[in-house]
């Protein structure tokens, strides 16, 4: 019998050959913390009597949600983890002298694989299946059975195939793909499945495109999202090698079998799509650009940023249609850059530049206005477009308040115009 990409991985780990629906107890390549989950994680840890980490190599706590602290709570919240992370002599322990938001900065530091099992006590942990891994988020005490044993138990998830066709036009990116198969099947159209995206479409994708849909294929239900190793995969490996001097492991390359097996599969053009808006207050809620702008929208805030949309590659989009432009009286602008090494590029490439004198506002690396932490937060009845991944009730401030999730291009033109416009 074939098997998908997903099953491929599990025999890998479990020894034997797998298949969807089978429960297997397996090694774990990478475990990621942060500063919100990590400390239940490591009370249940130390509440087990355990003493040392099982595989301390392959374990990071990325402080990234309200770093720096915004008030004496998230102090003390950070400072558990930083306790422990000296306690234990953390080889991957980022702060604030090397932030970044952590599915951005994972990748970037060369320590999430093709071919690796990853858990992390976060969502959008799936973002980390565009390098050919399987990753998926779990509770904060099952990262703390894999911190004491270094392993976890899975049911192999059954996986939907998502062809995608066709090459996208200009202002059309990995956040519009996500989102249209979003508005197909509905935020539970996936349960406890793999998402695996395969067509022609793939090769016209860049990394920055291929995080996005991944980091997304949770507000379809999904346990994961993966798409397989191809050349840009490679390249982007190569480059993690160069810039960092090594990676965490050599990547491991598994392909789909012909005659594997999927619970359906679902063709998209991506040449047809036009930028694809999520109304509130689902992810769901997909709407055309063109009815965005015949319904006349009016916005108090665009954020770019976001384990989503905050590479170089949404920078560089953004400034692009900023440049000698003014962001509109009634509209603020945030911009967050997922890692401190984007940030950098961006200043050297002059993005800062152009970006800050249109009007926005630069933030260090942070997830705080995605969550509703701080630095963005929405008062009763505002608006926001945002590049971040989900616009529940109250996700991003007032509970009044309104997100629509777009893409960089989307959100740079709309600020400027101060209503929601397509940037083509």
């Amino acid at each position: 019998m074939g098997q998908t990409i997903t099953e491929k991985i599990f025999s890998a780990h479990a020894g034997r050959e797998v298949y969807a629906g089978e429960i297997v107890r397996v090694d774990i390549d990478m475990i990621i913390g942060n500063d919100i989950t990590t400390p239940i994680s490591i009370r249940a840890f130390e509440q087990s009597g355990a003493k040392k980490l099982a595989k301390p190599d392959n374990f990071c706590i990325v402080m990234d949600h309200y770093i720096p602290a915004k008030d004496i709570a998230s102090a003390n919240q950070a400072k558990i983890s930083r306790e422990f992370a000296y306690k234990h002599d953390m080889k991957h322990f980022f702060d604030e002298k090397d932030m970044g938001i952590e599915h951005a900065l994972l990748p970037e530091k060369g320590l999430v694989i093709a071919g690796d099992v990853i858990i992390g006590a976060d969502s959008h942990t799936c973002t980390h299946g565009a390098l050919g891994a399987f990753s998926t988020g779990m509770g904060s005490t099952d990262l703390a059975f894999g911190m004491i044993t270094g392993g976890n138990w899975f049911k192999v998830p059954s996986s939907i195939k998502v062809e995608l066709i066709g090459k996208p036009a200009k202002h059309i990116y990995g956040k519009d793909i996500i989102l249209e198969l979003i508005r197909l099947i509905g935020v539970d159209g996936a349960l406890y499945q793999a998402l695996e995206f395969t067509g022609d479409a793939i090769a016209h994708l860049g990394m920055a495109d291929r995080f996005s849909i991944c980091n997304m294929a949770i507000e379809a239900g999904a346990k994961s999202g993966i798409i397989a190793v191809d050349e840009v995969t490679l390249k982007y490996f190569q480059e993690r090698k160069e810039l960092n001097g090594e990676l965490r492991d050599e990547p491991k390359i598994y392909h789909s079998d012909s005659n594997a097996i999927y619970t359906q599969t679902i063709t998209i053009n991506v040449a047809n799509l036009s930028p694809v808006i999520a109304y509130p207050f689902l992810p769901s809620n997909g709407k055309s650009v063109e009815q965005a702008v015949e319904d006349d929208i009016k916005i108090d805030q665009v954020m770019i940023g976001s384990c989503t949309n905050g590479r170089i590659e949404d920078l560089r989009i953004a400034a692009e249609i900023m440049k000698g432009k003014k962001v509109a009286r009634h509209t603020r602008m945030i911009v967050t850059p997922a890692t401190q090494k984007i940030f950098l590029q961006a200043q050297k490439e002059g993005l800062m530049d152009i970006l800050i004198e249109a009007g926005a506002v630069v933030s260090n690396p942070t997830c705080g206005a995605c969550l509703g932490g701080y630095m963005g937060i929405l008062g009763d009845g505002e608006r926001c477009v945002a590049t971040t991944n989900r616009n529940f009730v109250g996700r991003m401030g007032a509970r009044s308040s309104e997100i629509y999730l777009a893409n960089s291009a989307v959100a740079a033109a709309s600020a400027i115009a101060g209503k929601i416009v397509d940037p083509r």
